[in-house]
């Protein structure tokens, strides 16, 4: 893999691992890190062996938030010329599974790209939140859209406003969180589950997330469209056919990923 600079990286069995890594500030997420980890799931995302991306960050932490120091300068026109959310929007384009190993603090734009993740398992003394409004702003790559997307307006509003910690358990119960899973072994079913996920056929996996998430946002008659589509394309692929005859004579399936 290429060498980087605020990230670890790895193709192991089927799985391609992005570990955020600046132990030392509770891995803050400087620009030139989410560079990195855009460019990292970008490879994956094109990479034939690998069937899943997991997320982890390195040390006590998942991410601790932006890295305050490098925003106390900016203005509208420096931002906007920045135009630092065009990484982050990479990150939607990814068609391969993302499952999230939240171990931690998750908070700011540490949430923000745990809330990317198609998956989330976290240790039970996780914490998320978003405290942006402690310092006089707010979620910027996504944070107040898909918050209240998985609990609501209301209860988005009481967590945004105040800015207070979220435990893991109040994140099981949001639906936010998929698993509560001890810290020790938090990487190990991480693992464990992103296998299981590999070895299921893989355009099924590509087709059910992307009409999951146009589930998110379209009306139910066009979700309902795109998933017939989807459903459709299927039935041209090897799988299906190898699936199908598996299951017919009664043996486990070989699939190819085509």
């Amino acid at each position: 893999m290429s060498n980087y600079e605020f990230i670890k990286v790895k193709n192991d069995h089927q799985i391609g691992y992005i570990t955020l890594n600046r132990p030392e500030v509770l891995n803050a997420l400087n620009r030139a890190m989410i560079k990195e980890i855009v460019a990292a799931m970008e490879l994956f995302d094109q990479h034939n062996e690998v069937k899943v991306i997991v997320l982890s960050g390195e040390g006590r932490a998942f991410a601790s938030g932006a890295d305050i120091n490098e925003m106390t300068e900016d203005d509208p026109i420096t931002l906007e010329l920045l135009n630092q959310f065009a990484d982050w929007d990479r990150i939607a384009l990814i068609k391969k599974p993302i499952i999230g190993a939240i171990q931690g603090f998750a908070l700011g734009g540490g949430f923000e790209l745990a809330l990317c993740c198609d998956i989330l398992l976290a240790a039970e003394n996780a914490q998320f939140g978003f405290p942006e409004i402690n310092i006089g702003v707010m979620p910027g790559a996504g944070g107040t859209q898909r918050l209240t997307k998985l609990m609501g307006k209301t209860k988005a509003l009481q967590w945004l406003w105040l800015g207070e910690p979220m435990s893991a358990n109040e994140a099981l119960h949001y639906g936010i969180v998929n698993r509560l899973i001890a810290p020790e072994v938090l990487m190990e079913e991480t693992i464990r589950l992103a296998s299981t996920i590999s070895k299921k056929p893989s355009l099924s996996i590509r087709f059910i997330k992307e009409s999951v998430l146009k589930a998110v946002d379209y009306p139910l008659d066009e979700g309902m469209q795109y998933e017939r589509k989807n459903f459709s394309l299927l039935f041209s692929s090897y799988d299906r056919k190898e699936g199908m005859k598996a299951f017919i004579e009664k043996r486990k399936a070989n699939f190819q990923g085509r």
